[in-house]
């Protein structure tokens, strides 16, 4: 059985009406559950909801690129006392959407794929190259399975 992490966990919402939209499909024991199935040390996150505004501009200071982006990955520092991850997701619920209706999934499959991709993101996994790429793609396929969610990249 695979060793049970301890997560402290917060999710944001950008604003209200993104909240009042989103959070029927969107609640904590549920990112809670997804986030730890890709976790392999104790984590504290952040889970934040946002529009494309936001996505773009963060996506625009920090990576360089002029457009909102479905996720967005900022791992800080390990707690020095407690070891645990310390990191922020930044989810941009209408690329999220519009990923999801090309796709042709559901905007809940695609949700988790992107929660288990930035976790992974943030515990230090990449896809810069192909063998790094191969190797976090198995890794999510071998999670999203184990949460009865179909290979992503099929």
């Amino acid at each position: 059985m695979a060793q049970a992490f301890k997560l402290t966990l917060d999710i944001q919402f950008a604003s209200d009406s993104l909240e009042q939209t989103w959070s029927p499909l969107i609640n904590k024991r549920k990112i809670g559950n997804w986030i730890k199935k890709a976790l392999q040390q104790d984590a504290s996150m952040t889970v934040r909801f946002v529009g494309n505004a936001e996505s773009k501009k963060l996506n625009g200071t920090y990576r360089h690129k002029d457009y909102a982006t479905n996720i967005l990955t900022f791992p800080y520092d390990i707690d020095p006392v407690s070891n645990a991850l310390n990191a922020d997701l930044v989810i941009c619920l209408p690329v999220l959407k519009k990923e999801a209706l090309a796709q042709k999934k559901s905007i809940e499959q695609h949700l988790i794929h992107l929660i288990i991709h930035g976790t992974l993101h943030a515990q230090g996994f990449d896809h810069e190259d192909e063998i790094e790429a191969e190797a976090m793609e198995e890794l999510e396929i071998n999670i999203l399975k184990s949460l009865k969610q179909a290979n992503p990249y099929c």
